[in-house]
């Protein structure tokens, strides 16, 4: 099992600053390689700030997990998604307004 790490607040990876019913998605940063809630649990937990994918370096990466059913999938692969390709589960489209701080 992956684990997302953060101020979870549930077993699908929902934490205390985001926390929506589509609210389901890791990220890895590049630095810990570990996946966290968001960006902020990431920085109130590490010792480092959250540092974003070089996907343009690593495009076939797996950077981003569904808290769901843990269904690892590239950069890529997520922006094109508004749900799950595995399990289904909405995304929160709202999160690509962050992507500048996930991928790069």
């Amino acid at each position: 099992m992956i684990k997302i790490f953060g101020a979870t607040i549930d077993n699908e990876g929902r934490c205390l600053h985001y926390h929506s019913p589509v609210d389901i998605v890791g990220n890895k940063c590049y630095f810990c390689k570990k996946y966290y809630a968001c960006f902020h649990c990431h920085d109130e937990q590490e010792d480092h700030l959250f540092l974003a994918w070089p996907i343009s370096k690593q495009p076939n990466e797996k950077v981003v997990v569904c808290g769901v059913c843990q269904t690892e999938m590239t950069a890529s692969e997520y922006k094109k998604q508004t749900e799950c390709f595995h399990c289904g589960h909405l995304f929160n489209r709202n999160c690509l307004d962050h992507r500048q701080i996930y991928f790069n």
